[in-house]
């Protein structure tokens, strides 16, 4: 676990699918608790349609949660994008306003052209 990390290790009890499980973190035990009830709700969704081997309802939860965490890969990919061509055209507006010479400096009256956005 990644998240929230710690020097000490904390050792955890959690309950996922009926079974408890004892994991060792140097996370938070509030954040281990959460990642495994997240774990737990994703095994109880996929269990409760049709009763599976538990090795199974393991491996759909782990392609449940992997699709998960690559679809939030591809927004944050596509924010940051977004972000930098904002950025970019924002940097470009600023430039061009602060190049520009104000009618009070001797410049002309016309204000300059916005970029297209």
């Amino acid at each position: 676990m990644s998240a929230r990390r710690s020097k000490a290790q904390h050792t955890v009890t959690v309950k996922i699918a009926g079974e408890n499980h004892v994991l060792r973190s140097d996370a938070a035990p509030e954040y281990t608790r959460s990642v495994a009830a997240h774990v737990d709700s994703t095994v109880r969704s996929l269990g409760a349609a049709q009763p599976l081997q538990p090795h199974r309802t393991a491996i759909l939860a782990a392609l449940v949660i992997t699709d998960e965490l690559f679809r939030t890969r591809e927004e944050l990919h596509r924010l940051r994008e977004e972000l930098d061509g904002r950025a970019a055209a924002l940097a470009e507006r600023l430039e061009g306003a602060a190049t520009w010479p104000a009618p009070e400096f001797g410049g002309g009256e016309d204000e300059p052209p916005l970029p297209d956005s």
